[in-house]
């Protein structure tokens, strides 16, 4: 790839995708402006219009959904599908042909996410896609607009403006484990941009914090903060810690712990304010069904942001398509009310609690529908109160911030932040610590792709750099040496490959222990994570790891060689610039070498 002309921040939301960019070029004075890119997109039946704001949405219509013409946009007149608001709004009345939280599906282990299964529940005659492909379907989108906006001229499209020839940073959330952010890297692939570096939410948010502040961010922080970036979206809730310290007289920023991957946030919010709905209705004779509830599912997000923008506003009109030829003009009117949202938001999923509360879980049904893995407990404030407390300091106490920044577009309801801020100051009064103060966000929704075109920039030495490296350490399961006992299954020991904050582009080898690896026969390698580990080094081996270690994964494949010999094999471990990993094991005869990543089975010489 020849030198990129722009530097370009990738937020693929859950809810809503935004993209940010700067130019390339190295300037000290002034430094490259970063600017949000507005989107084109259908807003409307055969309407394209720019917007800040591509919501992350994919209508795969039926033949007699939309009118072919409906979906043309300028840069292909044979469109089939549609992204963005136009699917949105228009999918709210054809929920079954609509495609939403792709990117929740991306870390939903349960399913084959290379399999076309989205829309879930979707008619068998329906077009599907995969997890992966419809996620690359939103940033193909990017791509096909950025090039018909930015790289096209009067002599045609210039291939030094493509967005594929630019130097892209893509965020996921700081909870995604490998596997997912592998799956994040073919999506990119798969839209045609190969060349992509990932990056943290909550680190690029707070990076966009840094970019707004310019030099006075040094004056809002100070030595010995822990600064909590508290980010909640549409699909997932992100928590983050980031040390402030002090070297060569200079603010050094080091992210030090990541939370749990939670599939908790705005769209389990609009579900509960549909179902509340729902009953209302149904106490008052209207009872909806699945297909119905769905589109009121959508309905029930727009009502929500509107209420909690605006204090002054009590209610907000709510329509869902009826089923009925009684029914005047085919639709059911209500409303969602400002009591109804606080109640079923502020005390279901931000209720005030103590430090010491922990995460509800439900008793397990013997069977269940897959869909996505939803967090048993919705509520966000039990989960944070279990993140702070598994981090304690030296006297054994949790962790507690200093200092919070928000982010997601939940955030940016001002009585949901008031209220994590009166637990948290609780929190803080009860434990004897002082009082933790807001760090104010300038925006909840463009903030993240801005922190990752900054951070494009701080990687070419034009700003300041969070240490970080990997959110978890990774484990690789191996069987434990001992004799065969009926009926026991050898122990499965945890080998740490990849140790907690080990840099994208480093490499680790373990040159001295030698393992025994199978090929030419069906195995299967168990790789594993923790988020609460960080001290273990690569080669650290973990006997009695439940609770503290979790599996990720499970590949199985048939390695390259002579059926069932065995090889002693050293290993060596590389964690890739876009923050995969990938594990060698290295024959101790030959030097030949077996390549594991969590969707890659070959072997290579």
């Amino acid at each position: 790839m020849s030198d990129p002309v722009y530097i370009i921040g990738i937020d693929l939301g859950t809810t809503n995708s935004v993209v940010a960019y700067t130019d390339a070029a190295i300037q000290k004075d002034p430094k490259p402006a970063i600017r949000v890119f507005e989107i084109p997109q259908l807003v409307g039946a055969g309407t394209v219009a720019k917007r800040e704001v591509l919501p992350s949405f994919i209508l795969v219509p039926g033949k007699h959904d939309v009118p072919e013409e409906a979906l043309r946009v300028p840069w292909d007149v044979a469109n089939s599908m549609a992204v963005g608001e136009f699917a949105r709004d228009r999918g709210a009345e054809i929920p079954q042909r609509l495609i939403s939280s792709s990117k929740s599906w991306l870390c939903h282990s349960m399913v084959d996410r290379n399999k076309p299964i989205l829309p879930w529940e979707g008619p068998e005659e329906a077009s599907k896609l995969s997890p992966v492909e419809a996620s690359a379907a939103i940033l193909r989108h990017i791509r096909d607009a950025w090039n018909h906006a930015m790289a096209t001229t009067a002599d045609g499209v210039d291939e030094k403006l493509k967005l594929e020839n630019q130097d892209i940073l893509l965020t996921v959330p700081a909870s995604f484990d490998a596997v997912a952010r592998d799956l994040t890297v073919q999506a990119a692939t798969l839209a045609g941009l190969a060349h992509v570096t990932l990056l943290e939410e909550p680190q690029a948010a707070f990076y966009a914090w840094i970019e707004s502040c310019g030099d006075g961010w040094r004056e809002i922080i100070r030595k010995g903060d822990l600064v909590l970036v508290c980010d909640v979206g549409g699909g997932t809730s992100d928590f983050s810690l980031i040390h402030v310290s002090e070297e060569d007289g200079e603010l050094a920023l080091e992210r030090i712990a990541v939370g749990n991957h939670l599939l908790v946030g705005g769209d389990n919010m609009d579900l509960a304010l549909a179902h509340a709905l729902s009953r209302r209705m149904a106490q008052k004779g209207t009872r909806l069904d699945a297909w119905q509830m769905r589109g009121l599912w959508h309905s029930c997000r727009s009502a929500k942001e509107n209420i909690l923008s605006d204090p002054q506003k009590d209610t907000y009109p709510v329509t869902i398509l009826g089923r009925g030829s009684s029914l005047i003009g085919g639709t059911i009117k209500t409303e969602l009310t400002e009591e109804e949202v606080r109640r079923v938001i502020l005390d279901g999923f931000f209720p005030q609690c103590d430090l010491t509360a922990q995460p509800s879980a439900k008793q397990t049904i013997g069977i269940k529908e897959i869909g996505l893995a939803y967090e048993a407990d919705p509520a966000v404030t039990h989960h944070l109160a279990h993140f702070l407390n598994q981090r304690k300091n030296s006297a054994n106490e949790p962790q507690m911030p200093t200092a919070v920044l928000f982010n997601g577009g939940v955030m940016k309801a001002r009585p949901i932040r008031h209220q994590i801020l009166e637990i948290l100051a609780s929190w803080a009064e009860a434990g004897g610590g002082a009082a933790i103060r807001e760090i104010e966000s300038k925006d909840f929704d463009l903030a993240v792709a801005r922190g990752a075109a900054y951070y494009g920039l701080a990687r070419r030495g034009e700003g300041i750099r969070i240490r970080g490296g990997l959110g978890k350490s990774y484990y690789i399961g191996i069987a434990a040496s001992m004799p065969a006992v009926p009926g026991l299954p050898p122990p499965i020991k945890a080998l740490c490959v990849a140790p907690f904050g080990m840099e994208e582009g480093s490499e680790a080898a373990l040159p001295e222990r030698e393992f025994a690896l199978v090929v030419g026969e069906p195995v299967k390698f168990d790789f594993l994570g923790s988020s609460l580990r960080h001290d273990d080094a690569v080669g650290t081996v973990v006997e009695d790891w439940e609770g503290e270690i979790e599996e990720i994964t499970t590949l199985e494949a048939t390695l390259e060689g002579e059926h069932g010999r065995v090889i002693p094999v050293t290993l060596e471990i590389k964690i890739t610039e876009v923050g995969t990993l990938e594990l060698r094991c290295v024959s101790r005869e030959d030097g030949q070498k077996w390549k594991l990543e969590f969707n890659v089975r070959a072997s290579d010489a």
